[in-house]
């Protein structure tokens, strides 16, 4: 069980902060300047997530955003889908999807339990919300999950900010083909900095495992100027390419996306991930978040 103790914040009548240790470190709530209703969840001072539980539709981050167009681009606008979301984070991307596609049919799977515990009392889920939450291991919980039950599986697993070795890895990445329905999509949140060998080995091993790729990221992650996130998508069919590159070029943060030989290339020959050789993702640089 967390245990939380609120801080005050600037303003009279402003909520509080909420501080609670989890397992995985300090986890703040940090309420936010311009919504009544929203928070910024951090663990150990590193940014995870926002939330707004006025509008759970709002997505704040680029790297969620370009999630959320994945989300939107997955199916028919509006038809319910079956999500399964490795790493819950305070649920944004399961609110995102309930909002957007009512009658969706979610599953949250956190390792950390006294996080979830957390977000559950501080940031309740709509109790309408279609929406399961287990604390156990991400890969070990998509096991237990039937062939072909999701059109969506979302990995955003950080611990200590940092994705664990066992969730890079081919054999991985063919545990999340087996959950996955045809024509579903992958989507994967993933961190890296220069010279950027993690995310050109995470390309090529998803490569490995579905034949149509995309990724998308702030053009200066992509150089290989400074560390950041770039989103993965992945499927048995091909993707919405044009509508999926207008979307993130029109954010408030524009991304680029590369796909196809471009991709290819961008991967720079790099060799794919097995379980043998799997490492976590590189550690942020200490002003990463500053």
């Amino acid at each position: 069980m967390a245990k939380s103790k609120r801080r005050r914040t600037d303003g009279p009548g402003r909520p509080e902060a909420v501080v609670a240790q989890v397992d995985g470190g300090t986890a703040e709530l940090i309420p936010d300047p311009d919504r009544p209703r929203g928070w910024t969840l951090l663990i150990d001072r590193a940014p995870q997530s926002h939330v707004d539980l006025d509008d759970p539709a709002r997505l704040t981050f680029a790297y969620q955003r370009r999630i959320g167009h994945a989300v939107d681009l997955a199916a028919p606008a509006g038809r319910p889908l079956q999500a399964v979301h490795l790493g819950g984070g305070a649920f944004t991307l399961a609110r995102y999807t309930a909002a957007t596609r009512p009658r969706s049919t979610q599953q949250i799977i956190e390792l950390d339990a006294a996080l979830v515990q957390l977000v559950r009392d501080r940031l309740p889920l709509d109790p309408n919300a279609r929406i399961r939450v287990r604390s156990t291991d991400a890969r070990a919980g998509l096991g237990k999950i039937p062939d072909g039950w999701a059109d969506l599986v979302i990995a955003d697993v950080f611990g200590g900010a940092r994705t664990p070795a066992h969730l890079t890895s081919a054999e991985f990445l063919a545990e999340v083909r087996r959950v996955l329905r045809p024509g579903g999509h992958y989507i994967a949140n993933l961190a890296d900095g220069p010279p950027l060998a993690h995310l050109r080995a995470q390309v090529a091993t998803a490569a490995t495992v579905f034949p149509e790729l995309a990724l998308a990221a702030d053009p200066a992650v992509l150089r290989g100027r400074r560390f950041g996130n770039a989103v993965l998508l992945a499927s048995d069919i091909p993707l919405p390419i044009a509508e999926f590159t207008r979307r993130v070029a029109s954010d408030p943060h524009p991304g680029r996306v590369e796909h196809g030989k471009d991709l290819i290339d961008f991967t720079g020959g790099a060799r794919a991930v097995t379980d043998t050789d799997a490492r976590p993702s590189p550690a942020p640089p200490p002003d990463a978040f500053a």
